[in-house]
């Protein structure tokens, strides 16, 4: 995995193999910046990392001068993994061991930007939860985004906060707006 711009630019992160995760690819994430970097300053916003995994989407963030990012995921490993690249970047990223469900029912936090890559197996209600959860707690600040990746065969387009989608191959962003 490479870090795409910023700080850090063509910086080359080697993850452990036993992480039980699927990064985000450089074409899909380097789309996906575009599209971010035509409406936020990077440095004015806060994230939220659900499903963070590598940390892939976080590093991204922190290389371009995001201040507050919370990497969120249940696996031990990945967190661990995230805390050591931050601590040796010098990047703000904040760790969280959580399942994200609960935590989207318990976080007082509020973000401009939140980003949820849950696994590509999960059924449509499942991703959808991780919508409502979201919008019902009030987690996504009034001109916030929120961004889920997911898979081409399944469709999060009814949901009621959906704005359009992103598709890269298999790969597919939704984007939810208040």
């Amino acid at each position: 995995m490479r870090i795409i711009s910023g700080k850090h630019k063509s910086r080359r992160l080697k993850a452990p193999k036993n992480l039980p995760v699927r990064p985000t690819t450089d074409m899909a994430k380097e789309s996906l910046f575009n599209i971010l970097n035509n409406t936020y300053y990077f440095d004015n916003i806060s994230v939220i990392d659900l499903f963070s995994g590598t940390g892939n989407i976080s590093y991204e963030f922190a290389s371009r001068g995001t201040k507050t990012i919370y990497a969120v995921d249940a696996h031990f490993g990945c967190i661990k993994f995230i805390s050591s690249i931050a601590e040796k970047l010098e990047l703000p990223i904040n760790t969280l061991k959580s399942d994200v469900y609960t935590f989207l029912e318990k976080t007082s936090l509020q973000s401009d930007v939140i980003f949820a890559d849950p696994p590509y197996d999960f059924e449509t209600a499942q991703f959808l939860k991780i919508v409502d959860l979201v919008f019902t707690n009030k987690i996504l600040n009034e001109d916030g985004v929120l961004i889920v990746e997911h898979s081409k065969h399944t469709d999060l387009s009814k949901h009621k906060n959906h704005r359009y989608d992103k598709r890269y191959g298999g790969n597919v962003f939704s984007f939810f707006e208040n």
